[in-house]
């Protein structure tokens, strides 16, 4: 089973998370969400994938901190970064897909990348947003439009894969309130 719906046993059950979807579409506060309500650990994978001062963790550091994650119970991992994939796919009881329109996930990362200008809120571990950044072609903003179509392709093909784990497809918010909603109520007594 590939495709998931949101009424399946695994998409309330499942404690081993994989998230997907384009920057801005709420992967982190989902993972969040998860871990409040329910417990399982949520994991910044950003946070993994990015030492200060931006420099990249290399692949095969960020491959073994995933498997170490993925070895465990439970877990909610809030990105797919190619280089964990070999590593987490096979543990990965769920992969759920936030596949929100455009318009949203670009409102949010707009809303997110400026409050984070302002507060210097640390991001990825303990960097820190800057105009400079923001405004250059390694931007997030930038990412979030190079990416999409590539990620919307990945995520058509992951659901078509019998041989993934079953993905969850959720194209609003109202759809991943109902799924949180779901989950609390088949796990919660």
């Amino acid at each position: 089973m590939a495709h998931a719906h949101l009424t399946d046993p695994i998409s309330v059950t499942a404690r081993r998370i994989l998230l997907i979807g384009v920057t801005g579409s709420g992967k982190t506060t989902v993972a969040r969400a998860l871990e409040a309500r329910h417990g399982i650990p949520a994991i910044d994978v950003d946070a993994l994938a990015w030492q200060p001062g931006w420099v990249k963790t290399p692949d095969e550091e960020l491959a073994a901190a995933a498997a170490q994650v993925a070895a465990t119970d439970a877990w909610v991992m809030d990105s797919a970064w190619s280089a964990i994939r070999p590593v987490v796919l096979p543990r990965t009881e769920l992969v759920v897909a936030l596949d929100l329109p455009r318009r949203v996930s670009l409102a949010r990362l707009l809303r997110r990348t400026t409050t984070r200008l302002v507060t210097k809120e640390p991001v990825c571990g303990d960097n820190v947003e800057s105009l400079r950044l923001v405004l250059s072609r390694d931007s997030i903003i930038a990412w979030h439009f190079r990416s999409s179509a590539e990620q919307r392709k990945q995520l058509i093909a992951w659901e078509a894969d019998p041989a993934l784990p079953p993905v969850l497809r959720l194209r609003s918010p109202r759809e991943v309130q109902e799924w949180l909603d779901a989950r609390s109520a088949r796990m919660d007594p």
